[in-house]
């Protein structure tokens, strides 16, 4: 898209389609304000189509901002279970968080989870969304997680 057009959707606005019906909408707008264009009602969840062999994206009902593209499909349809399946140690886990901290994942891989002064834990993950699809998880840090996302966690004794 060239500099000019960018600035012609943002002065004056894009047509968008939401349920197969054209609507005008400035850009960038926020979430809440799609919902009320499109009259999506309580108990529905609005989608941003999207291409190829994924999931169509959830648009939240907020201020969050949403910039929108020319002739973008957006569709309304029952609000997706908010549970994800992940793998820790190899078993199957299901929470109901988009965001795990090193504690959380530590609880998920150990019951009980082992304490003492001398036990450390290393976090391992891969298969994650494409803000972070691998890497290590520090002792303060949180990571985002994605369905079928994979946490290796190993507790060692340094003494």
């Amino acid at each position: 898209m060239s500099e000019k057009q960018a600035e012609v959707e943002r002065k004056h606005g894009v047509r968008i389609h939401i349920d197969q019906k054209p609507y005008e909408s400035p850009n960038p707008t926020t979430g809440e304000a799609i919902y009320k264009l499109g009259n999506i009602q309580p108990g529905l969840e609005l989608y941003r189509e999207v291409r190829g062999d994924k999931e169509d994206l959830p648009i939240p009902n907020g201020p969050e901002t949403v910039h929108l593209k020319q002739d973008e499909h957006f569709h309304s349809g029952p609000v997706q279970s908010k549970e994800i399946t992940i793998f820790v140690n190899g078993q199957k886990k299901v929470v109901e968080t988009k965001e795990l901290s090193f504690a959380q994942v530590v609880a998920l891989a150990f019951n009980p989870v082992p304490t003492g002064p001398n036990i450390l834990f290393t976090i391992t993950y891969e298969n994650g969304p494409h803000s972070n699809p691998e890497g290590s998880l520090m002792e303060s840090g949180t990571v985002k997680i994605k369905k079928g996302m994979v946490f290796n966690v190993t507790a060692t004794d340094k003494s």
